[in-house]
């Protein structure tokens, strides 16, 4: 197929590279041209603008940061719906608002451009590994169009419901993990407090119904201090803010998120929102002082 796929950060360039191995022509648009190197010696076109990625292909690929990033991207004067022609898809793989997500889709179906949205779980080694978990929301039939190239990014496809479906989920997984990476981070604390080795605690906790893969990952880089960005803590941070948005307009109580969503506040407060999730428990360190 003709392809296209704008956003090539830690996601996104796995993601591409992943397609373009596939035998897909790859066309693509950056905002840093050398971001794109890589990927146009390997054979995929450079383009200037998003329109002219939509004029190339028959399913663009989008992978950014935020709601405004995606809006500008598919909806701009630049935007991929000047190029896109009649039965084309647009599939937006971000994580953003579900009401932006319809919106887009609603505009796109003016010009018969069919979007799904199809936001992901299993982070940058997910991607490098085509091991992503994917929530799509969208038609089923355009779904069932473009299934093989799904298949060449992950491991899992749950088609949740229409437009703006899969950027639901995608909240609910977010609101799951990051509640369980900060239940990681005072358990942590209480043991370091009460003068038990942590590591020990974590050893014994993961064999046991206390054990996870958030427990695993992150709270082994709360053990060895070790907050290189793994999953920088700003996008976790952007993701609650969607997710808090939301249930306040549907009046949907989420007492459990809301106190997260504070501790990921004051993480971003101290300058740690480009370093892990597991900062976390640097603040309630930080608190305890």
């Amino acid at each position: 197929m003709r392809l296209g796929f704008i956003g090539l950060g830690a996601m996104g360039r796995p993601m591409a590279e992943h397609l373009l191995r596939g035998g897909h022509a790859l066309s693509l648009w950056s905002r840093r041209p050398e971001a794109a190197a890589a990927l146009v010696e390997a054979g995929a076109v450079a383009c200037d603008a998003p329109a002219e990625v939509a004029r190339r292909a028959e399913v663009v690929f989008t992978v950014v940061t935020t709601s405004a990033d995606v809006a500008a991207v598919a909806l701009g004067d630049a935007g991929l719906i000047h190029g896109f022609a009649p039965r084309s898809i647009h599939i937006d793989m971000s994580t953003i608002a579900p009401g932006m997500t319809r919106h887009i889709a609603a505009r796109l179906a003016e010009r018969d451009v069919a979007m799904l949205d199809a936001p992901v779980s299993g982070g940058a080694t997910g991607a490098r590994n085509a091991t992503l978990a994917i929530m799509v929301g969208g038609a089923a039939e355009t779904l069932a169009r473009v299934r093989p190239l799904f298949d060449l990014l992950g491991k899992a496809l749950v088609h949740v419901g229409g437009n703006g479906a899969g950027q639901v989920a995608k909240a609910c997984n977010q609101m799951v993990m990051v509640a369980a990476i900060q239940a990681c981070a005072e358990a942590m604390r209480l043991a370091a407090a009460s003068g038990v080795d942590p590591a020990r605690v974590r050893q014994a906790l993961l064999g046991g119904s206390a054990g996870s893969r958030v427990l695993d990952v992150f709270g082994g880089r709360m053990v060895t201090r070790d907050f290189k960005a793994g999953v920088e803590a700003r996008l976790h941070h952007k993701d609650f803010s969607i997710l808090l948005e939301e249930a306040q307009r549907l009046g949907c109580p989420l007492p459990v998120a809301g106190q997260v969503g504070q501790q990921l506040n004051a993480l971003m407060g101290c300058g740690w929102g480009h370093e892990d999730s597991a900062s976390l428990q640097r603040v309630l360190e930080i608190a305890h002082v």
